[in-house]
């Protein structure tokens, strides 16, 4: 299996744009797919760099239903129009950060390869998607911003909108999750309802950014104990994005080799 991250908020190949978002790129048996696709067309510039052929990819998988990760399949699309175009139906609802709107573009809905489909499904023997995340431990702080549209008025996002991919591949299993905002802990909770162990490798934001970096009594608390339960787990998890610098050297202190940084432009396996 091969993994690059093709967008990510830091810069680690110096001929990639980095922005806010995410994309990984990844070639299985199967498969050559993306999860998440990033803000802009950066990820368009990021693969030429990088020698990644998207009118190759045979699946986009969108994790949530927000602009950061959606951004660059209409870019994509300029370039491969067979792509299967997978999210689950309440993404393409509209979403709010306070007033500001950072739902997916609606022309991605006009696109003839998008599957919008509803809960759980196995695509294949290599991959599966879930959804179904009820959890609320150590619940991420910064979604009491977001909200949703649901008949015409403005409600706290509950992202039911947000799904996770399951690869299986040289006997192990990947789980990727685009922000966790329903927590980390929640979707291996959920990971575990489905298949009865943890993953062996996660990668994944963990939702934990704030802009201003200064961090309530009750934030820090959250994020500590959420590395705690991950350093106790044989998992290894990669994190970047929306997880943010602070949060993620507080967490390294806790986890050590058990987590590791994404960036920009990097080969990850």
């Amino acid at each position: 299996m091969k993994i690059i991250t093709l967008v990510e908020n830091t810069e680690g190949n110096e001929n990639c744009i980095a922005e806010h978002g995410l994309s990984i790129y990844i070639e299985t048996k199967k498969h050559r797919l993306m999860f998440d696709t990033g803000q802009t067309d950066a990820v368009v510039n990021n693969a030429h760099v990088l020698g990644v052929d998207l009118s190759s990819v045979d699946i986009i998988i969108l994790s949530n239903g927000h602009y950061d990760h959606s951004g660059g399949i209409l870019p994509i699309s300029g370039l491969n129009h067979t792509a299967r175009i997978i999210m689950q139906r309440t993404a393409a609802e509209p979403h709010y950060n306070g007033e500001r709107y950072i739902g997916i573009d609606e022309d991605i809905l006009g696109l003839p390869n998008v599957s919008l489909i509803d809960g759980d499904i196995r695509l294949d023997d290599e991959l599966f998607l879930f959804s179904g995340i009820t959890g609320r431990r150590c619940y991420p702080q910064g979604n009491k911003k977001l909200s949703c549209l649901v008949n015409g008025e403005k409600v706290p996002d509950g992202f039911d909108h947000e799904q996770c991919l399951v690869i299986s591949q040289n006997g192990e299993n990947w789980l990727l999750s685009g922000c966790a905002h329903n927590g980390i802990l929640n979707i291996l909770d959920r990971y575990r309802e489905l298949f009865g162990n943890a993953p062996d490798r996660v990668i994944s934001g963990f939702h934990m950014i704030k802009k201003d970096g200064g961090y309530t009594d009750e934030e820090k608390d959250v994020i500590i104990r959420t590395a705690k339960e991950l350093a106790m787990m044989d998992t290894v998890f990669y994190t970047g994005h929306c997880t943010g610098i602070p949060a993620f050297d507080i967490m390294k202190e806790i986890m050590g080799d058990k987590l590791i940084a994404l960036h920009c432009g990097e080969l990850m396996i």
